[in-house]
């Protein structure tokens, strides 16, 4: 019987496969071996992609005569110099004759298949049998479990299309489209910048990620702020002032005027002011020279007071999110940590490679039917992490991770190849020994966990409408409304292992004349009246009143606010938004075919925003993680826009990413891929080529160099 080999994507997870296995191993160069195994490892890519001029020695010389490049044949590829080694080390085990079977232990996903195929291609590999181990954590029992039930690699054929294509694909783009911008504006962009060679960098998803950034940038710079007036009225309930906000319903003057700013606001101050003059003429016209005035002895000016419409009361209960998958983690940990999602990304790597955490490289935010019928065992490992213990035990005596399988935390069609980031309740004893943001994200991963157990936060809500007469100086009449929004937490459910949200901060200074600026996004004023004592006090209150009751109103008053503009991204929304990237575009059956397929993957996004900065086209401030487009950065974009504009429309390399997913789902073949890669490189070509926009471009580099002059 011949040696079964182990091949990982690393020697740090080669070391855990041979201490699963439990192998009376013996330390040599470049592996490990036992009577009846041999454990070796990649050290990541040990094989690339040959650059054109191996095919053709004039292809070192960029020649606008000599593009496209498209290989002809067989493709070349090449070790990796630095790492020639230890391939040879690999290829040698891989090729011996008492080896029979190769266990692939690389990284369970796209990117891992394609470091294997790779090498078992540039070595020979033939007439062996070849597993294929797929795991979602490092953890001793999973680990057995891959290698159990490991299918032959056959089986995962489509999947290494698709990723033999994705790199074809980056490949092609970047060299043909890099070479033809940079030979047709590379002087233009050096000679304008003074500042040396300048290449043009382009890629198939990275110039869609700049195009993004510099859109977003310039929607900021031409934003017009619009001020808007709000007419507030503020109510006396039992002591405690409450504000509400009136709005332009069915009955009001100013129903769908053209004065308005949406409908509940004007665009101008006067006609704000008019609205309040009207309502205040109420009073005296309902008192003025009457009988109850004298009686009650109430001279001008006049008390205002509105009466109740409608109170409705009910309870909204609020269920803890779904899980965490990659992206989701890095805007998080962008949000609270200030880390870039390259370094989320590295840091719950090393969580994963420390047993702590299932595989982060995913897309999803479920778990599988299968996980969720053994998923006590990991609830039962967190009873010893200290911050958490107690929920885990609370948990698992109350028996609420029962039944998970028929909840919405669980769905086999919403993953692909892995299922959401969560803790493996394993590796405890050595989380001490990683670093402190390391202990930050492992505890944020883990209260994401936890609190899908635990029941729904439950809120009190309620909404008062008011009703108040106008009387206008046309000496018409009519009815105007007011309301307000309240919401108090009654239980706090999983909130108890998250944290209670924060309350929206309200301004921390107001003008003495109580002008306010508002976003035009702010909520009603709901939010106003969060922070008044509202308690079950104050609901028994609401409870007990009905409609027709009167209630005094204090004063009126306007609330000016204006339109703000959209915000910078920052590292981690800017993820998100790549993973979303079907929300910007417009044709609605395209973005329902593409739904889910994105930009980039999660394994590939962090390293995009990272090489995007390491080429300074954006800037990434560490302290907020907000980005922003460099000079170099907007003038790349101009020359993108102004000659293969497709290249940054998230439109196109959606598309492009549902095209990888259907050649690994086999629903279309890697020719036909292939085919329409070929026709879109030289069409696109073809075009620029034709191009005769020297003197735009100049102009345009102008426009752009006026946001970047060095203040004197």
């Amino acid at each position: 019987m011949g040696k079964s080999v182990f091949i990982a994507e690393k020697p740090s997870v080669a070391a855990e496969f041979a201490k699963a296995l439990k192998l009376n191993t013996s330390r040599r160069d470049g592996y490990m071996e036992s009577e009846n195994a041999i454990v070796t490892w990649c050290v990541g890519h040990l094989v690339t992609m040959s650059y054109p001029e191996v095919y053709d020695e004039k292809y070192k010389k960029w020649n606008l005569k000599d593009l496209p490049f498209i290989p002809e044949g067989e493709w070349k590829y090449e070790v990796i110099s630095s790492v020639k080694k230890q391939f040879k080390i690999v290829k040698d085990i891989l090729n011996r004759d008492d080896v029979e079977t190769i266990y692939v232990c690389t990284d369970s996903g796209r990117e891992g298949e394609y470091i294997y195929r790779l090498v078992a291609q540039e070595a020979g590999v033939k007439n062996k049998k070849e597993k294929r181990v797929w795991i979602d954590s490092q953890t001793e029992e999973e680990i057995l479990r891959g290698i159990r039930e490991a299918k032959d690699l056959s089986e995962y054929n489509n999947l290494s299309d698709a990723a033999y294509l994705r790199a074809k694909e980056d490949y092609l783009m970047g060299i043909n489209f890099s070479r033809l911008l940079t030979l047709k504006y590379g002087n233009s962009i050096q000679n304008y910048l003074k500042d040396g060679w300048k290449s043009i960098n382009v890629g198939r998803v990275m110039t869609c990620v700049l195009g993004m950034i510099c859109n977003r940038e310039r929607e900021i710079r031409g934003f017009e702020k619009t001020p808007f007036y709000r007419v507030m009225a503020q109510t006396d309930i039992a002591g405690r002032i409450i504000d509400t906000e009136w709005k332009a319903v069915k009955g009001s003057k100013f129903f769908e005027s053209p004065l308005l700013y949406k409908e509940n606001g004007f665009k101008e101050k006067t006609t704000a002011v008019a609205l309040i003059e009207a309502l205040e003429k109420y009073g005296p016209m309902e008192l003025e020279n009457s009988d109850l005035a004298n009686e009650l002895n109430v001279k001008p000016p006049y008390p205002l007071e509105m009466t109740i419409k409608s109170i409705t009361m009910k309870d909204e209960k609020k269920q803890a999110p779904l899980l965490y998958n990659l992206a989701e983690l890095q805007n998080d940990c962008s949000k609270m940590f200030k880390i870039s999602p390259d370094e989320t990304l590295n840091v719950v790597q090393q969580l994963y490679e420390a047993k702590l955490v299932t595989y982060p490289r995913t897309d999803a935010r479920v778990l599988s039917t299968a996980v969720s019928k053994e998923i006590s065992k990991n609830i039962s490992g967190l009873q010893n992490y200290g911050p958490c213990s107690g929920f885990a035990k609370k948990i698992l005596q109350a028996g609420s991770y029962k039944g998970l399988e028929k909840t919405k935390y669980v769905d086999d069609k919403k993953i692909t190849d892995h299922y959401a980031i969560i803790p493996t309740g394993q590796g405890l004893n050595g989380l001490a020994k990683q670093k402190g943001i390391n202990q930050k994200v492992y505890m944020v991963i883990v209260r994401r966990f936890l609190s899908i157990f635990y029941p729904p936060a439950i809120y009190k809500k309620a909404t008062l409408i008011g009703i108040m007469p106008g009387t206008y100086t046309d000496e018409t009449t009519t009815t105007e409304q007011f309301s307000s929004n309240f919401k108090i937490l009654v239980q706090k459910g999983y909130f108890e292992i998250v944290g209670v949200p924060k309350e929206k901060k309200k301004a921390e200074a107001k003008s003495k004349d109580n002008k306010e600026k508002d976003s035009e996004n702010n909520e009603n004023e709901a939010s106003e009246n969060q922070g008044k004592n509202l308690d079950e006090e104050f609901f028994n209150l609401l409870y007990n009143m009905k409609k027709g009751d009167k209630i005094p109103i204090t004063q009126c008053n306007i609330k000016e606010g204006e339109t703000t503009p959209p915000k910078r991204y920052t590292s981690g929304s800017l993820i998100l938004a790549m993973e979303n990237a079907g929300q910007l575009i417009e044709d609605e059956d395209l973005r329902a075919q593409i739904k889910g397929s994105g930009i980039g993957t999660s394994a590939t996004r962090a390293e995009i925003i990272k090489k995007l900065t390491n080429i300074k086209y954006i800037a990434l401030n560490k302290k907020t993680q907000v980005i922003t487009p460099t000079q170099l950065g907007e003038m790349i974009f101009g020359v993108v826009h102004g000659s293969i504009k497709s290249l940054l429309n998230p439109e196109l390399t959606a598309s492009w990413e549902l095209g990888l997913t259907q050649v690994a789902e086999g629903k279309i073949t890697a020719d036909e891929y292939m085919d329409k890669l070929d026709s879109f490189i030289k069409g696109r070509f073809k075009n620029v080529i034709n191009l005769n926009n020297a003197g735009q471009m100049v102009s345009y580099y102008n426009y752009v160099a006026q946001f970047y002059r060095r203040k004197k």
